[in-house]
This record gives structure tokens, C-alpha cells and sequence, in this order.
């Protein structure tokens, strides 16, 4: 009967840490060690700031598409714990 509440907990934290943009960019100072949020951010900042902007502009695109890769796999695999634990809990 906890599985599904597990699974919950673990799936929003697994986005809220993946998603995470603020903490990493306060705390982390070398860009070699930064996230893929972040980094993203400080490539799409430097396609508006100057020349070149149309090459990173596709390469943060293609950044984006890949980094939601690993949620969009972790959701399906996941997905049948939360179905196990709603029929379990409708039956008497």
C-alpha cells in the first residue's frame, strides 16, 4: 500500500532536483560543474547577448530535448506502481 506513495515522493523529487536552477547557480562558481539547467540558461543568455546566435540557439534546443529525456523514461517505468496502488485500494 505504500509503494504508490513512495513513488510519488520519489518522482517529484527526481523533477524539483532535475528542474533545480537557482541553488546550482548560487552555489556552484566553475561552469565545467554545472547542471544541465543551468547551463542551458548561460548558452541561451550568451545566443541573445552576441554573434553566433542562431548556431546556439539550435544547440540549446537540442540541449532541451535531451535533458527531458531521463523524466520522460522515469514516468512510464514508474507509471505502473501508481496503477497497482489505485486498484488496490479500490477493492474491498
Amino acid at each position: 500500500m505504500t509503494v504508490p506513495g513512495f513513488t510519488t515522493v520519489f518522482l517529484f523529487s527526481l523533477v524539483s532536483t532535475w528542474n533545480n536552477y537557482f541553488l546550482p547557480l548560487v552555489m556552484i562558481s566553475d561552469p565545467r560543474w554545472y547542471p544541465v539547467t543551468v547551463g542551458l540558461a548561460q548558452m541561451n543568455a550568451t545566443a541573445h547577448a552576441g554573434g553566433g546566435s542562431q548556431a546556439l540557439s539550435s544547440v540549446v534546443t537540442t540541449g532541451v530535448l535531451i535533458s527531458i529525456i531521463p523524466l520522460v523514461i522515469a514516468f512510464p517505468l514508474l507509471q505502473r506502481f501508481w496503477q497497482s496502488g489505485l486498484s488496490a485500494g479500490a477493492v474491498k
